[in-house]
């Protein structure tokens, strides 16, 4: 992606953008939380899961076709969470559209009120249900948050055109510290902070002494100084759960130890094992420095990451809204069965 613009830093002298972004500018430890896309048409599926996260984390990502699976479009889940008044990440994925569609959605996004956006390349169409998709990928992750930048920064599209309003965005992308090369990871993060990156959101973190020596490398190249990283956690529910996602979930290791621990647990008290161990890998991820939060992965779980935020000793959340609105009454009904 060819372009002459020199980044200056804007945006620290811009005022905050999202309740997140306050979160962290403050100093305090933050947590997010993915929603996990519907496979359904009925918005009322995904009020009743931001219900459960809106009063425990700083904000929801809108998963965006995680593992190449189709489910509600994460900008369309954007478009119900700020409506509902609950504070989203619109996570983007370059797999599935090009930097015409994706330019598009960004502004979109913003106009209906999101202001944290996260940068993903996306995993692979071989990696979902679907692998004869074609697939897109005319951007990667540092490209496109190269991208929002030069769009909410500079007000231009990619082309050089004007907009007549910039979309005003918290920039954040995905690391994965624990899949090799080792030594490249700090690297490749230093490229997305210098594309625009302002937050991070690990993958799954279940090994903590590979997660301390990727900090401590981030730390020496005083990244911890111009993003914040936000530690990726998640309960395993059984060790058949745990070993389907070290096997078959791209990018996750889980060690043998943890294996053998739930193991070790009866098969009926394997899911309070496993949300024990989340819990202590947020305590111990917290400890480190130059973390900044932790960004909850739970499948379909919100009521199982409440009792971990809470039990972690994680509540009350700062700046929470005062009075988001909760949505539960049925806003979409089925239709009817054609006569037969």
């Amino acid at each position: 992606m060819n372009t002459s613009i020199s980044f200056a830093d804007h945006h620290d002298k811009a005022p905050m953008r999202s309740r997140l972004e306050r979160v962290l500018r403050s100093g305090r430890f933050a947590v997010t939380a993915e929603l996990n896309p519907p496979d359904s048409a009925d918005p009322q599926e995904v009020y009743d899961a931001a219900l459960v996260l809106s009063s425990i984390c700083d904000g929801i990502n809108a998963v965006d076709a995680s593992g190449a699976n189709c489910h509600m479009s994460s900008v369309a889940i954007c478009a119900l969470l700020t409506r509902a008044g609950y504070e989203p990440v619109y996570q983007v994925s370059c797999r599935d559209r090009n930097r015409i569609a994706i330019q598009g959605d960004l502004l979109g996004a913003a106009a209906m009120g999101v202001r944290n956006v996260l940068c993903i390349t996306g995993d692979d169409v071989t990696a979902g249900d679907q692998p004869e998709a074609k697939r897109v990928f005319d951007l990667d992750s540092i490209q496109l948050l190269h991208t929002a930048r030069i769009m909410r920064d500079y007000g231009v599209y990619l082309s050089g055109r004007k907009l007549t309003v910039p979309p005003p965005l918290f920039l954040g992308a995905a690391e994965n510290p624990f899949a090799p090369p080792f030594d490249w990871r700090p690297q490749r993060l230093a490229k997305k902070v210098a594309a625009g990156a302002e937050f991070i959101q690990t993958q799954y973190c279940f090994d903590i002494p590979r997660f301390r020596t990727f900090v401590q490398r981030v730390r020496d190249l005083g990244l911890h100084q111009k993003c914040f990283i936000l530690a990726g956690v998640g309960p395993l529910r059984s060790v058949g759960a745990a070993e389907f996602m070290r096997t078959k979930v791209p990018g996750v290791y889980i060690p043998d130890a943890m294996i053998e621990r739930l193991k070790g647990a009866p098969k009926n008290k394997q899911r309070a094992e496993g949300k024990k161990i989340c819990i202590e890998i947020i305590q111990q991820v917290r400890e480190i420095a130059g973390v900044a939060g932790i960004h909850i992965m739970a499948y379909r779980q919100e009521e199982l990451v409440a009792e971990i935020v809470e039990e972690a000793g994680l509540l009350p959340r700062p700046f929470r809204a005062e009075a988001p609105h909760p949505v539960r009454e049925r806003l979409w009904h089925r239709p009817e069965e054609p006569a037969r």
